[in-house]
């Protein structure tokens, strides 16, 4: 996937308090993603945008009409170094 493409799927970082929880304790991303992205896309998205090898994508359509993807990286890459490449921290 090209880099173009792939910011075209995730949208922003989730920064709340729960999501730096996540970040810190499961290593676990919280991304706003477009609506009609499935997960197998957010997953290529994240891996081509920041070199990271992703286990798993949950993701959830908020009442308010946008996607959220849970991403759980491996254990050999730091979500921490993900969210501050992206200035969440």
């Amino acid at each position: 996937m090209e880099d173009d493409n792939a910011w075209e799927i995730i949208e922003n970082p989730h920064m709340t308090e729960q999501a730096m929880d996540m970040i810190d304790e499961e290593n676990k991303l919280v991304l706003m993603v477009d609506l009609d992205a499935n997960k197998n896309q957010v997953q290529d998205a994240v891996e081509t945008l920041f070199d990271v090898e992703v286990l798993k994508v949950n993701t959830n359509i908020t009442p308010q009409a946008q996607k959220k993807a849970y991403v759980k990286l491996s254990k050999s890459d730091s979500a921490m170094d993900v969210a501050t490449e992206l200035g969440m921290m």
